[in-house]
């Protein structure tokens, strides 16, 4: 039976109650970080030795294994997901099973895998069973379009946090955690500051959200070669599909995914060439890039961005720069899901075009970087543009909205990105200890069929109290 929500402004006041507490009580650099995948768990990182996986379905956190980050922890420490986990070229198969070389830890039915080449390419399946251990074989619910072969190449879509330390930074600093296999991979830290010290964020751009593909734009080619598709029917503005990425989604070229580097009112010009050029059978899908992970803050107005194919950090150089450097309490977070018409129009995209950043520091400026024309506006005009944020401020996106919790206040406010509006939004009442940097505030999306319901969790400062409210 469907759920239906009757809930009432006004008529049903907005209540925080109890969930599970955390193992370890907040402190500074402290930070948990939602998967925004199926099954919504939670990393939170407690420490460079101690990190735990918050499951909303039980309730209930669960130790990992050891970060071993290295550094000293502290304020500046930062998490984010990505949507994708593992991939390689299958050792073998079936149209109902690929055989991975994979050695995989958990169990992953419930999640995805896609054929990105080879026989199946293109496919799209959900996870009936796998087996555990060396050489892992995942079972699909459906049928693949072929026979897996050899030759068939994959990714997992399942959960991937990237975490950085603070201190002193060096090999070991910063790595990702694999759900899928239980583990941890140093990654390359050349290129991000020596020092992290102050409160910092690490935002990613991802494809995948929750259960499917989060497509901005899609559409069948008209012509295609060597680094371009062509759609000879749009009329898009140019450029603004830089640094989203383009995914073959049937026809000529099926599974192939690329960085768009630039686009003119019809072509898109991508930043690799491809391995079969698109034609006019070819169907594409526009979205988030998933080779990308920004980081941003440390006092800084700096901004870095990294490759996850590369393995490599690259410093931006935006054509405007940041008007000033973000403090504790800043926020980052990439807008992809607003509703407003005048954000999902196709020829003036503004979904999954902007990082917005509340600065912190003791200010109430927000700033946004503009993704697809690599520049920041800063001071973005909003009312009533009177409360400050600093220390201890926690931040939740959800489609037009931020939610904010005030320093240790409990106060919480409710901004609209679409209208530059800024409201309350209740107060918890529960007592919380010392203010403390990292952000320790999520969501986790309940839905049933067209339903959502939008529950917001908290850790409070300097506890291991944790509630949570939903969103009427």
């Amino acid at each position: 039976m469907p759920t239906t929500v009757n809930l009432r402004k006004i008529l049903d006041r907005k209540q925080f109650e109890f969930a599970t507490p955390a193992p370890v009580a907040t402190a500074a650099g402290m930070c948990i970080c939602s998967s925004r995948h199926y099954r919504q768990q939670q990393l939170y990182l407690t420490s460079n030795t101690v990190a735990y996986i918050f499951n909303p379905l039980e309730d209930g956190f669960t130790q990992i294994p050891s970060p071993a980050l290295a550094g000293t922890f502290g304020a500046g420490a930062a998490a984010v997901s990505s949507a994708v986990g593992p991939s390689g070229t299958a050792t073998g198969g079936s149209t109902t099973t690929v055989a991975t070389g994979l050695n995989l830890q958990r169990d992953l039915r419930g999640y995805s895998i896609h054929i990105t080449g080879g026989p199946g390419a293109g496919d799209v399946r959900t996870i009936a069973s796998n087996t555990l251990g060396a050489t892992a074989t995942i079972t699909v619910t459906s049928a693949f379009s072929a026979t897996i072969t050899s030759s068939s190449t994959y990714r997992l879509l399942t959960p991937r946090w990237y975490v950085v330390g603070a201190g002193t930074l060096a090999s070991g600093s910063f790595k990702h955690y694999d759900l899928a296999t239980n583990t941890w991979t140093t990654l390359v830290n050349t290129g991000l500051p020596a020092t992290i010290g102050t409160d910092s964020k690490l935002v990613s751009t991802p494809s995948w959200i929750l259960t499917g593909f989060n497509s901005f734009a899609t559409g069948t080619a008209t012509a295609g070669a060597g680094t371009t598709l062509t759609n000879s029917g749009k009329a898009w503005t140019t450029n603004q599909w830089a640094n989203y990425q383009v995914r073959i989604t049937a026809g000529t070229g099926l599974g192939q995914i690329r960085t768009i580097a630039s686009n003119t009112g019809t072509v898109l010009t991508v930043s690799a060439a491809w391995t079969t050029n698109p034609d006019a059978t070819s169907e594409y899908s526009i979205e988030g890039n998933d080779d990308f992970i920004y980081y941003m803050g440390n006092n800084a107005v700096t901004l870095y961005r990294y490759s996850i194919s590369a393995n490599t950090w690259t410093t931006l150089s935006p054509g405007a720069a940041r008007a000033a450097a973000p403090g504790a309490g800043m926020s980052g977070h990439w807008v992809y899901a607003a509703t407003d018409a005048a954000w999902t129009a196709e020829n003036a995209i503004l979904n999954g075009r902007r990082i917005y950043s509340f600065r912190g520091g003791g200010s109430a400026v927000l700033d946004y970087y503009d993704i697809a024309a690599n520049t920041w506006v800063s001071g973005v005009p909003y009312s009533p543009l009177t409360e400050t944020f600093t220390t201890g401020t926690k931040y939740v996106y959800y489609k037009d909205f931020l939610y904010i919790t005030k320093e240790n206040t409990g106060r919480w406010f409710k901004f609209n990105i679409v209208t530059g509006e800024m409201d309350g939004w209740g107060t918890m009442l529960y007592p919380q200890g010392t203010a403390v940097v990292g952000d320790t505030a999520f969501d986790v999306t309940y839905v049933d069929g067209a339903t959502e319901v939008e529950f917001i969790y908290m850790l409070l400062n300097t506890s291991s109290v944790m509630l949570r409210q939903f969103d009427i």
